[in-house]
């Protein structure tokens, strides 16, 4: 029999059926595939398989994994955070044991995400307020002053306070002319 009609023997190079080699899995969740290695590398993931020419395989799983890690990461968790976290959870023994650490984990961050929208919702105020107060500026002539701004009664400014947006940036002495200096 001729090498070229011989029965092929299955590929160490060719993944087994469902499973997701490295850079596979690198394009399906949007990493590089040195961000899946060191990942690998930091023990955040482990391939469930080698083939016989060693190359690292995985399934699903380390998928959603990456996509939990991500999101971890959204929270303001660092890779060793997550590490750590995930090592206290493999630690535990008893699975509700380590139910319980995850959803205190998730309350405790959930009532941090609250607040952070909190504080996004005021700055989106602000910014708002802001934006409105400097719709009034564009009537001012082209030929105004920077340093007449803090003082300005023009359109809708007139008898309004600047948002604290507006006013920090402007200049604490009032417009006097050009300044001199002492030698």
């Amino acid at each position: 029999m001729s090498r070229a009609a011989q029965p092929s023997a299955p590929s160490a190079v060719e993944p087994r059926c469902g499973l997701l080699r490295v850079g596979e899995l690198a394009e399906r969740s949007g990493k590089t595939v040195r961000a899946v290695r060191f990942y690998e590398e930091m023990g955040l993931l482990e391939p469930i398989s080698r083939t016989t020419g060693g190359f690292r395989e995985y399934d699903d799983n380390a998928l959603l994994r990456i996509q939990w890690i991500d999101r971890l990461q959204e929270l303001g968790f660092s890779l060793a955070d997550i590490r750590a976290f995930l090592s206290t959870l493999r630690a535990e023994e008893q699975g509700p044991a380590a139910m319980d650490q995850l959803r205190t984990f998730y309350a405790k961050k959930l009532i941090e995400t609250r607040q952070s929208i909190s504080r996004l919702q005021l700055l989106e105020k602000e910014l708002k307020e802001s934006l409105s107060y400097l719709h009034a500026c564009q009537a001012c002539a082209p030929a105004t002053p920077r340093t007449a701004c803090p003082s300005c009664n023009d359109g809708d400014h007139q008898g309004a306070q600047p948002p604290p947006l507006i006013a920090a940036v402007h200049d604490p002495r009032p417009a006097s002319g050009p300044e001199t200096r002492n030698p």
